[in-house]
């Protein structure tokens, strides 16, 4: 059953903060990420480390090289002895540093396609989780906050998921030459290790300081603005709103709107150049300190303890690879932070507490199902008002029940908790007799047709549309009958592809869009093709004139034959034939019982049918006419 949704949404309620969001720590998300590696693309961590060890030591190793060199060329030794070992030593460096050369480029050619993998295979991960998101979860702002973050961390650029394994191996070797190093620089002067760390850390807690401000007043207040973004993007490319926005002249709103999200977006990215103009004029300084220190601290050494030219060479390669590997991995361990932060982001999505459903069984295998209402009130989130109040309802076996009532009433909301894709705040709804929070969703699911109001039309062929199955699993017989039952057989007849022919010219150049009504028609194809046991229509004949509308509703009516339906409009097109009629007013169900009952009650839905009923009798006639 059912257990973590109603408690989250509660605590959600209550919260001023977004309660979703979870901090893992940079260990914990290290090992994470190792093993994401490890899953989807093992090859590269063994390439990874040849690339730690090869490039950690390629810093120092002219300088090391370079000492015996001198060494040996100030030698007393004779000149051809020189020379022959002089060859032999550039010979065997030589050597060395190719093998060293080769494995640094191999590892970083042979990488970053790897992790570029493993972050795709990640995104696929986000992609399937926000798919099997609780419905109701989708309408709540925090989670679309925090699935945009998981976005934006996927999203490459050397930022999370995909900045961590880089930056993990840019970690590695800088930490490997600082440990190498730092023995070296030791010997040669222990204060001046000691500056360069105290140096080091304080460049490292400023860099810090800058990317947390940053996360936290840049990015962070992005997530929302980014989503609008996308949003207002959205709308001014769809060709669904052109006609709306040419015929009521929306070019220069539309365009202001976007302004102001832009506006908020730029000043943010100001703050942050900001931010990071202040980091780069502490880090030149702090650079300029540590170099004049390692200089003073050689030329001391030369002038009052005889350092040679050689040894010179070798500890001012090893001093500045010491300095720059330490700053390199304070600096992109701050980044590595940043980039933990934002590996949070994914986890946080991705570790939603969705409530997985425990001890569920199985949905009875019977010939007929009843659905009951007991006392099922719901209420959405941050409302002081319930949109179902104490809502009682029987729906037997076979039954046509017509949902009326204005816009508003809480028709819809009524049908997705039927469909389970909100579940009750109070009160409880049973499959004959059994809290349906017992079922998994998924098996829940099967038993309904739905066609609802808005009828989204996806880049698929029109067999695949119907069956929203893969072409293979297609019965494409039973596809076609469906579309003729449901009016489109003269629509695919004119089609070149017939049933084959692609919709929309997203993914075909040739493919077809399809007027109003026939998206409707389509949805009704679908559920005809799905065959469940019971059929939801939420006012999917919205494009349609009221005479159309019962038109199809009784052609309907008559394709599912026995099974049990639900009709919900606020005109009453569908209730002379339905069994029974449920009006709805502000959230609650008024008026319960068949046509004539209630026209006999005289009450407000025999108001609102004679009210609908003289323009039926006028579009009646000038159809007869």
């Amino acid at each position: 059953m059912q257990k973590g949704v109603s408690k989250d949404m509660a605590e959600y309620k209550e919260s001023t903060e977004n309660p979703l969001h979870r901090q893992f720590g940079v260990w914990n998300n290290t090992i994470y990420i190792l093993r994401k590696v490890k899953q989807y693309c093992p090859s590269a961590i063994p390439i990874a480390l040849m690339g730690i060890i090869c490039g950690s030591i390629l810093p120092y190793y002219w300088g090391i090289v370079g000492k015996y060199v001198i060494d040996l060329v100030q030698a007393d030794a004779d000149i051809a002895d020189n020379m022959d070992a002089l060859l032999k030593i550039m010979l065997i460096a030589g050597g060395i540093a190719g093998i060293l050369i080769f494995g640094n480029s191999f590892s970083q050619n042979k990488t970053w396609y790897r992790f570029i993998y493993t972050r795709m295979q990640m995104i696929n991960e986000r992609v399937d989780r926000a798919l099997g998101l609780n419905y109701q979860m989708l309408e709540t702002p925090d989670v679309l906050d925090v699935h945009e973050r998981a976005t934006q961390a996927t999203g490459g650029n050397n930022n999370g998921v995909e900045g961590m394994m880089n930056l993990m191996v840019t970690l590695g070797r800088n930490l490997v030459t600082v440990i190498v190093t730092f023995t070296a620089v030791m010997v040669l002067n222990w204060g001046l290790i000691i500056c360069l760390i105290a140096l080091g850390i304080l460049q490292y807690l400023y860099y810090r300081k800058i990317i947390k401000e940053d996360k936290r007043e840049v990015w962070d207040k992005l997530a929302p603005m980014w989503r609008q973004a996308n949003y207002m993007a959205r709308i001014t490319q769809d060709f669904d709103f052109a006609k709306d926005i040419r015929l009521f002249n929306l070019s220069d709103f539309l365009i202001g709107k976007q302004r102001q999200v832009f506006a908020k977006r730029e000043d943010r990215i100001d703050y942050s150049k900001e931010l990071w103009f202040r980091h780069a004029v502490v880090s030149q300084f702090l650079y300029l300190v540590i170099k004049g220190l390692i200089y003073a601290a050689l030329f001391y050494a030369v002038l009052k303890k005889g350092m040679s030219i050689g040894s010179f060479t070798m500890y001012l390669a090893l001093a500045f690879s010491f300095s720059e590997s330490l700053l390199q991995f304070l600096h992109r361990f701050g980044d590595y932070e940043r980039a933990s932060l934002e590996v949070d982001d994914f986890r946080s999505f991705m570790e939603l507490d969705l409530a997985e459903e425990e001890d569920t069984i199985p949905i009875p295998k019977a010939q007929d199902y009843t659905i009951e209402f007991h006392d099922v009130c719901y209420r959405y989130l941050k409302q002081e008002k319930n949109a179902v109040d104490h809502l009682n309802m029987v729906l037997h076996p076979g039954e046509k029940l017509a949902v009326v009532g204005l816009n508003g009433a809480g028709k819809t909301t009524m049908i997705k908790l039927l469909l389970r894709l909100y579940d009750p705040t109070e009160g409880v709804i049973t499959l004959n007799g059994v809290d349906i929070r017992k079922f998994k969703r998924e098996e829940y699911y099967k038993l309904f047709s739905p066609v609802f109001q808005n009828i989204e039309v996806l880049a698929f062929p029109i067999a695949e549309h119907i069956s929203m199955k893969v072409a293979e699993d297609t019965d494409r017989d039973r596809a076609q009958a469906a579309a003729v039952e449901a009016g489109l057989e003269d629509k695919i007849k004119a089609l070149p592809k017939g049933i084959d022919s692609e919709l929309l010219k997203i993914v075909d150049d040739d493919g077809i869009d399809l007027s109003g009504g026939d998206k409707q028609k389509l949805a009704l194809a679908r559920a005809l093709y799905k065959a469940a046991p019971m059929v939801v229509l939420d006012e999917p004949t919205s494009a349609l004139d009221a005479l159309a509308e019962q038109q199809l509703y009784e052609r309907f009516n008559h394709m599912i034959g026995d099974k049990s339906a639900v009709y919900i409009s606020h005109r009453l097109a569908s209730t002379r034939f339905c069994d029974r009629v449920a009006m709805f007013a502000d959230g609650r169900m008024i008026e319960y019982g068949s046509h004539d009952e209630l026209m006999e009650k005289g009450g407000e839905y025999a108001r609102m049918f004679e009210m609908q009923a003289q323009y039926y009798q006028e579009e009646q006639k000038e159809a007869e006419a």
